[in-house]
């Protein structure tokens, strides 16, 4: 055991408390701004961990580093020998309003291919799609409009190579080439079309959105469908891409797409289409025609509904969805963190979401990845079987994604963050917990209570235009037992530095248990939600499970007269872990 921190080459300066930051005499040294102070120690409890190397450790477990993991995705490429296209099927391309150059340009064929929606081999037009001049993928489409892309290739946008600073976003390859026929050689198509109108869990759907051709991109025009699914694909797409630098195109009368335009108008009412592209409403005004179809939606739908948690009996406080943030606070060792972690993977499990998560007191970040992958079982590491590991690694690598950014300043995590929103499509983001963020470059002259004021207006702005749901953990002022040994359940107005953190939130959540009785449930107090139809306050009560770490609103504790051997057996095990 190593006595103080001097042994590991951590120079205080005889600086005490619980978030001290200075260089990392790991890789200080190798930097270009090498006395910026990345590494937070915590002298109360003798720990440390660097943001931009990894290197963590404490005085008495000793040192250990994240590890540098390089992976990279391969895909199958087809091997693509286009036939030329016979005149019966130029024939029919051209009632589409195609033109024979445009196909030309573009290699459209045909080819016989197996259809699975048919169980037999069809013949098919054939859209390959390049990317910097090479067949990366094609999509094959029968006369029955069934769809079918090569297995294993990569995802893209079809006619990639032909985007300039400006790329037209349609639905479907034909729309892409009648824009094409009209003069719009940067048509592009997404390749899996739009998510279905009852979807819910179609955040996957976008894995051609991570491309560093985009970033170049300046204006997005959203041509997409006039439907329920094109609503719902033009949203996720200005979610992702900014809706700063989108564009929409409101379809003529009876129209629903380019291509019904092109055939019903012809080329100079859809190039007036395209020419008056709406921007999206301005930040902070709006008119109500401006959000006419999302008031046509409520009142056809009713007030939405957030996303289950998991557990029934919270569904009844509190839900949360896209564009809020929640403040989550209680005393710690409470079980804040653990709460947190089984919320989200119940939100990646019921509803699909990707989860971008900031810890950096879950570190290292190999440690927090097996809390994760150990609640998604149901077991703990050591009792999974090689498949089993497997699976729940492939899974968090799907729905999981860790911020640890070099200086950890609330814009650079955001910043990360919205990368996630853009690659991969993130709908929750978790920070946790607020001191352990670098707060020292606030301006001069601003005080606390102003400065945390900047800080939440700047989450909850990010929420809102990104359509993400923020977790704050922030702990409460020290507290101080009552006549009974208990602590008292703090609320947002507890939260040290500033009643900003009540005021603000959308939503908050104490976490709070009775840490001298191993057998009390967790309690779930929701404490503010602004949204009625969101939910409502109240307390609700969780057990944790010792064996899994996650939560059940049943009593592991309390033996059932149908069940009491295995109630017992469950006494038993939740006593005895870790014993």
């Amino acid at each position: 055991m190593f006595k103080d921190f001097k042994s590991f080459g951590i120079e205080l300066n005889n600086r005490v408390g619980a978030e001290v930051k200075v260089p990392c005499p790991r890789c200080s040294s190798q930097r270009k701004k090498k006395n910026y102070p990345c590494l937070n120690v915590n002298t109360e409890k003798g720990i440390w961990n660097c943001w931009h190397c990894g290197w963590s450790g404490g005085l008495k477990t000793g040192e250990y580093s994240k590890p540098t993991v390089a992976h990279t995705k391969t895909y199958y490429k087809p091997d693509f020998k286009p036939e030329p296209l016979n005149d019966k099927t130029f024939e029919y391309l051209a009632t589409r309003g195609l033109t024979k150059d445009v196909l030309i340009r573009n290699h459209v064929t045909t080819a016989t291919v197996w259809m699975p929606q048919v169980e037999e081999e069809v013949r098919a037009l054939a859209f390959p799609y390049y990317r910097d001049g090479e067949v990366v993928n094609i999509k094959y489409r029968d006369t029955k409009k069934n769809f079918r892309q090569v297995g294993g290739a990569q995802k893209t946008f079809y006619k990639i190579d032909d985007v300039t600073d400006t790329a037209i976003i349609t639905e479907g390859e034909i729309d892409a080439l009648s824009l094409e026929v009209a003069g719009f050689k940067n048509g592009i198509s997404v390749p899996d079309g739009a998510p279905a109108a009852n979807s819910k869990n179609y955040e996957t759907k976008f894995e051609y959105l991570d491309d560093e051709k985009l970033e170049s991109i300046k204006t997005f025009i959203l041509a997409v469908d006039n439907d329920e699914p094109g609503r719902k694909l033009e949203e996720e797409l200005a979610r992702r891409l900014g809706r700063d630098r989108c564009l929409r195109v409101t379809w003529v009368e009876g129209c629903k797409d380019a291509n019904e335009v092109l055939l019903a108008h012809g080329v100079e009412v859809l190039v007036g289409c395209i020419n008056n592209a709406q921007s999206f409403p301005v930040e902070g005004v709006f008119s109500v025609y401006d959000i006419a179809e999302d008031l046509r939606t409520l009142f056809e739908d009713g007030l939405p509904t957030g996303a289950s948690t998991g557990w029934a009996n919270i569904d009844e406080l509190y839900s949360p969805t896209p564009s809020q943030w929640t403040l989550v606070t209680g005393i710690p060792s409470m079980g804040k963190s653990e709460w947190l972690d089984a919320l989200a993977i119940n939100l990646a499990e019921k509803s699909g979401w990707i989860i971008g998560a900031c810890s950096p007191e879950n570190q290292p970040i190999t440690w927090h990845t097996v809390k994760v992958m150990e609640k998604y079982m149901g077991k703990r590491l050591r009792n999974m079987s090689r498949e089993e590991f497997e699976s729940a690694m492939d899974w968090c690598n799907q729905h999981f994604h860790f911020i640890l950014p070099e200086e950890p300043t609330i814009e650079a995590v955001l910043t990360r963050a919205k990368e996630l929103v853009q690659r991969f499509g993130m709908r929750g983001l978790i920070i946790d917990p607020y001191n352990e963020l670098d707060h020292t470059k606030r301006k001069e002259g601003i005080n606390e209570t102003e400065y945390i004021s900047m800080f939440l207006t700047y989450i909850r702005k990010f929420a809102r235009e990104q359509g993400v749901h923020v977790w704050l953990v922030a702990h409460p002022s020290k507290p101080t037992k009552d006549r009974d040994g208990k602590y008292p359940v703090p609320d947002g107005y507890s939260v040290s530095g500033s009643a900003h953190f009540y005021n603000k939130a959308d939503n908050i959540i104490t976490v709070h248990r009775d840490i001298t009785n191993p057998k009390a449930p967790t309690e779930i107090h929701v404490q503010k939600v602004r949204s009625r139809w969101l939910g409502k306050q109240g307390v609700r009560e969780l057990w944790w499970k010792p064996d899994s770490g996650r939560y059940v609103f049943e009593n592991i504790f309390q033996p059932t007269g149908k069940d009491y051997a295995s109630g017992v057996k469950r006494y038993v095990e939740a006593i005895n872990f870790g014993s």
